[in-house]
């Protein structure tokens, strides 16, 4: 299975973590381990890497690209939301920095055979890890109208999400839908006509964004996490998180102004009952954004934008 190796923001990663030789590591996300490369080779010869991916496949990767310095890496095939368990079984109690990018992989939308792309006739799958239960043809074929609605609106932003639910209920009725390429169809039937070739996106595109996010819990798993981060970095240590769309960056960011800004109570008291202090910075007010030549270089970095903030 072949996986691309683009990275996004490949240089303004390496330059905010701030990596040191012996630096402890985590990349959450392994993907095709263009990160995790850069990062092993900034903290060699006697730092660790900690890599995690809930898709197996990426596991099997990155035990090929990081070969060379399997004395220095940790793969763990899991959810970047289990890092403080992570961190225990290997008996770490604090780390130098956390890379999380937040994009599904090129090889998962070219060869992952899950139903992730609107452009291939694939099984309605989209678990990034298969031994997960919920799936997009589960979603599809027996959530209520409702359900569907909300979903649509609440995970993809999709103004004709009641359309397309309605759709798929119709549908459904006579016969189950059972592809990526069936469902695109569906959904692209259900917009207005000049609202399909109006838009700059494929009009399926914030539905099976919608799936992707319900069936992994994406949304759920950031805000569990990002609720945890201080306590895994040490004092100095560096949070770099690379997001997609809006709700992702949405709770990275809120996450972060909560950290910053420590006391809690009321304006209006005279003094701190709460003792909350605080807990990070950020590096930059406003995230990054790629450069116009890495966005035609790698048209999938177009709509990322990357956060750091530091522990204090």
């Amino acid at each position: 299975m072949g996986f691309e190796h683009t990275s996004v923001m490949p240089q303004e990663v390496n330059e905010h973590q701030n990596l040191k030789p012996g630096n402890i590591c985590v990349d959450c996300t392994l993907g095709g381990a263009g990160h995790a490369l850069a990062t092993l080779k900034a903290i060699l010869p006697d730092g660790m890497l900690i890599g995690i991916d809930q898709d197996l496949d990426a596991i099997d990767h990155a035990k090929k690209i990081l070969d060379p310095f399997k004395k220095n890496v940790r793969l763990v095939h899991s959810n970047f939301s289990d890092l403080p368990q992570i961190l225990n079984d290997n008996g770490i109690t604090g780390v130098n920095s956390i890379l999380l990018d937040l994009g599904f992989s090129l090889n998962q939308l070219k060869n992952g055979n899950r139903g992730f792309s609107f452009n291939k006739n694939e099984p309605l799958d989209m678990r990034m890890d298969i031994r997960n239960d919920l799936t997009a043809h589960e979603i599809v074929n027996s959530f209520p109208e409702d359900e569907l609605v909300t979903l649509f609106f609440k995970f993809g932003e999709e103004k004709f999400s009641r359309r397309i639910a309605k759709k798929i209920v119709e549908h459904r009725r006579h016969t189950p839908i059972q592809t990526s390429a069936e469902l695109a169809q569906i959904v692209t039937k259900a917009i207005p006509a000049k609202f399909v070739y109006s838009q700059r996106i494929h009009p399926a595109t914030r539905v099976f964004q919608a799936l992707r996010i319900a069936v992994n819990r994406e949304l759920e798993r950031l805000e569990q996490f990002m609720a945890i981060v201080p306590s895994l970095l040490l004092t100095g240590g560096r949070l770099c998180v690379i997001s997609f769309h809006s709700l992702e960056d949405r709770i990275v960011k809120q996450a972060l102004r909560k950290f910053e800004a420590g006391c809690t109570c009321p304006k209006e008291l005279p003094v701190c009952l709460c003792g909350f202090v605080p807990q990070m910075r950020s590096v930059f007010r406003r995230p990054l954004i790629p450069t116009k030549e890495e966005i035609s270089a790698n048209p999938m970095a177009r709509s990322s934008k990357l956060r750091v903030a530091q522990k204090v």
